[in-house]
């Protein structure tokens, strides 16, 4: 059993990761949807489709969700899914190299793949100057 990955993000962003990061990595080795917010949405309207996605994605392990920007609308139904009793570890500022770098991991559990995605995230930043 491994780990769910749930993209909570703002409409457009979280399926479109998820297309690049299948077609580079042929199958990803994680169960993973996106569930996209609308920009109009009321939060508890969405919440019983969005812990439906959760439980899809629970392969038993609980489910790492990556939210596109703290604080907005993704970010505040992912802090109410945690609060539903499958265990959830929240990270936000999804990139795709924290996407990928979580899918190269995937043998690793619920406790230490937020530290991984978040290093995916800041290591896939660089300054170059060409």
């Amino acid at each position: 059993m491994a780990c769910g990955i749930l993209l909570i993000t703002h409409p457009g962003i979280g399926a479109s990761f998820l297309a690049v990061a299948t077609t580079l990595l042929r199958q990803l080795p994680l169960k993973a949807e996106a569930f996209e917010v609308p920009f109009d949405a009321e939060l508890d309207t969405l919440l019983p489709q969005a812990s439906a996605a959760l439980r899809r994605v629970d392969g038993g392990q609980g489910v790492l969700v990556l939210t596109d920007l703290y604080g907005a609308s993704p970010s505040n139904l992912a802090a109410r899914l945690a609060r539903l009793g499958t265990p959830v570890r929240r990270v936000s500022g999804l990139s795709l190299p924290m996407l990928l770098r979580v899918m190269n991991y995937s043998e690793q559990g619920l406790d230490e793949l937020p530290a991984t995605a978040a290093a995916g995230a800041r290591n896939g930043v660089l300054h170059d100057d060409a």
